[in-house]
C-alpha cells in the first residue's frame, strides 16, 4: 500500500458513503447471529458504549480456573506483532480490546460490531473475564458470530509486566474459563455455532510484558498477539487522525489495535473510511487465528506500543505493587 495521504473531502465522502451503505444493508446480519437473535436485539443500543459505576446487578462469582494449554513453543514463541504471509496474499487482522479492571463497568461499542456485520469484516476482539461476565448477551452474540473470535485479553487487566509467574497464569486460566462458560452460552442459545479457537490467545494488558511474563503465557499455552498497527483511538481521538494513523501502516499480516468498550469515541466513525479504502487498495480482513494459520509470525522477545520500552508510563511502582500482589 503506499503512503496514505489525506483523501480530497469528495473522495472522503464517498468512502463514508460506501460506509453507510454497508451499514444498512440488510444482509448485516447473516446466520447463525441472525437466527438466535433479532436485528433489534444486535444492534447499537444508545448509551450502551459508555462507562458506568457498578451496581449489585454487576456482581459475579469468579470462575475456577481453566486447565493450561500445551506449552506455545517455536515460531509461535514470543510476542507476535505481525505475520509475513505468502506472496499475494493481503489479509489483515483487525482486532479490537474489550479492557474492563475492578472499577467502573466498561462499555460495549456496538456501532463498530454493526459496521463489521454490514461490511462482512473479520475480526478479533480481546475481551477481559470482568467484561465477559458484565456483558454476558453481548459476548454471547460475539461469540456466536462465525466472522469474529474471542480471545483473551486477561480477567482484570492489570499491569502483569512485573508481576510474577503464577499471577500472569493466573489471570490467564481465569479468562480462559470464563472464555469457555460464554461459548456453552452461546451454544444453548444458537445451535452449537459458538467454537473454539484452534489455539489459544492471548493480549498483555496495556501492550506492556517483560520476557518472565512472555515465557510465563506462552508455558501456560498461550500465544502471545500484539501488533504493529496502533490506531490510537482510546479517549476522544478523532476519526481522521484514526485513518491516517491505521491506513499509513497496514500492510499484508499486519495486525491494527483499536477498542470496542467505549473509549475509542471515535472508532466507528473512522471504520466507515478505514474499511472501503483498504479493500480499495486490495486488502481483506481475517481473525488472527487465520493469519496464524496462513503465514508466519514476526515476534518480539516482550512487549512494546510503538518502539522498545514506550509502556514505561504504565508500568509505576504504584502498578508494580498492585501487580505483584494481584491475584483475582
Amino acid at each position: 500500500m503506499c503512503t496514505f495521504c489525506p483523501p480530497r473531502p469528495s473522495r472522503r465522502a464517498f468512502l463514508a458513503g460506501l460506509g453507510a451503505a454497508a451499514l444498512s444493508a440488510p444482509a448485516a446480519f447473516a446466520a447463525p447471529p441472525v437466527a438466535c437473535w433479532s436485528p433489534t436485539e444486535l444492534v447499537a443500543k444508545a448509551g450502551e458504549g459508555a462507562r458506568r459505576h457498578r451496581s449489585p446487578a454487576d456482581a459475579f462469582a469468579s470462575p475456577q480456573p481453566a486447565e493450561p494449554a500445551p506449552p506455545v513453543t517455536g515460531a509461535r514463541a514470543g510476542v507476535i506483532r505481525r505475520f509475513d504471509l505468502p506472496a499475494g496474499d493481503k489479509r489483515i487482522a483487525l482486532t479490537f480490546d474489550l479492557c474492563q479492571t475492578r472499577g467502573a463497568i466498561a462499555g460495549y461499542d456496538g456501532a463498530i460490531v454493526d459496521i463489521l456485520r454490514a461490511g462482512s469484516v473479520a475480526a478479533t476482539f480481546f475481551p477481559t473475564g470482568r467484561w465477559l461476565a458484565t456483558h454476558p448477551a453481548r459476548a454471547g452474540q460475539l461469540s456466536a458470530d462465525p466472522l469474529f473470535l474471542l480471545a483473551n485479553h486477561s480477567f482484570s487487566h492489570p499491569d502483569l509486566h512485573f508481576a510474577p509467574a503464577g499471577t500472569v497464569r493466573q489471570e490467564i486460566l481465569l479468562t480462559e474459563a470464563a472464555l469457555a462458560s460464554t461459548r456453552a452460552a452461546a451454544d444453548a442459545a444458537c445451535h452449537g455455532t459458538a467454537k473454539a479457537p484452534p489455539v489459544r490467545l492471548f493480549r498483555f494488558p496495556y501492550g506492556s510484558c517483560a520476557p518472565a511474563g512472555v515465557a510465563a503465557a506462552n508455558a501456560a499455552g498461550s500465544v502471545i498477539i500484539q501488533w504493529d498497527v496502533v490506531s490510537g483511538d482510546p479517549d476522544g481521538t478523532s476519526a481522521r487522525l484514526i485513518e491516517r494513523n491505521v491506513l499509513s501502516a497496514v500492510r499484508p499480516g499486519s495486525i491494527v489495535v483499536m477498542h470496542a468498550n467505549g473509549r475509542g469515541t471515535h472508532t466507528a466513525e473512522a471504520l466507515r473510511t478505514i474499511i472501503p479504502e483498504l479493500r480499495g487498495e486490495g486488502f481483506s480482513f481475517a481473525t488472527v487465528a487465520e493469519l496464524l494459520a496462513a503465514g508466519r509470525p514476526v515476534t518480539t522477545e516482550a512487549c512494546y506500543i510503538n518502539h522498545p520500552g514506550d509502556t514505561v508510563r504504565y508500568d509505576s511502582p504504584k502498578r508494580r505493587m498492585a501487580s505483584a500482589s494481584h491475584g483475582r
